[in-house]
């Protein structure tokens, strides 16, 4: 789904599914791309909350528990005013941005 044509509701957040291939994609290669697709839909985003799978952490960090609805960290981006939920290389990273 192209990011111009992602559908903004209140009440959800919308997925975004990038596959990397072709260069040494780290944390901050995939925080980049995910802070270029957020700020196509407002010029200051704020990143909420992420996962990094490559080494499992993930902020915000206090959130130790898996709830029955997803990660916490998931959760807390949902209820703190997530608009995007941006993932990288099938979940690898994952980005919850405002």
């Amino acid at each position: 789904m192209m990011a111009e044509n992602i559908p903004l509701t209140a009440a959800a957040m919308a997925p975004v599914a990038l596959l990397v291939d072709g260069v040494g994609l780290n944390w901050d290669l995939a925080r980049d791309l995910a802070y270029a697709i957020a700020n196509r839909h407002d010029e200051d985003p704020m990143l909420i909350s992420w996962f990094d799978k490559t080494t499992g952490k993930f902020s915000p960090s206090c959130c130790q528990c898996e709830l029955a609805a997803g990660p916490a960290w998931e959760i807390y981006g949902k209820n703190h005013g997530g608009r995007f939920r941006i993932s990288i290389n099938n979940d690898t990273y994952v980005f919850i941005y405002s």
